[in-house]
């Protein structure tokens, strides 16, 4: 099954965000992490490094970023898996992203299904 790693700024909105997507993806393996090192806000790679291998079972990982320095740490720690674990950062927003690829996941799409399932997300209007 493909895992998810839901990185924000925020240690309490990457688990906001993680709780949210379990209620609709029931059986997706989601990973939140963030948080700077001194508990702060901000992201560093060795912790999102750390969920992406918590995430992987094998099948993969789409890893959704908030933001800014959350996508440069996401980048490094994908590098740092690459020879391990097939890992994809999608272009999408993090909250509706990652509802949609835990969606995904529960019926059982591949790494590339739900990578594509968060990206559509990048469409979604809440107003008409």
């Amino acid at each position: 099954m493909v895992g998810i790693a839901v990185v924000s700024h925020s240690r309490e909105a990457a688990e906001g965000i993680s709780d949210v997507a379990t209620e609709m993806g029931g059986d997706a393996r989601i990973v939140p992490t963030g948080g700077g090192p001194d508990g702060g806000i901000g992201t560093v790679a060795p912790d999102i490094e750390s969920a992406i291998r918590e995430a992987d079972d094998g099948d993969g990982v789409v890893v959704l970023v908030d933001l800014g320095s959350a996508v440069m740490n996401a980048e490094n720690a994908n590098e740092a898996v690459e020879d391990e674990i097939d890992a994809k950062i999608a272009d999408a927003p993090v909250l509706e992203g990652a509802l949609n690829a835990a969606v995904a996941v529960a019926s059982g799409a591949t790494l590339k299904e739900v990578l594509d399932r968060a990206e559509e997300a990048r469409d979604y209007r809440k107003l008409g």
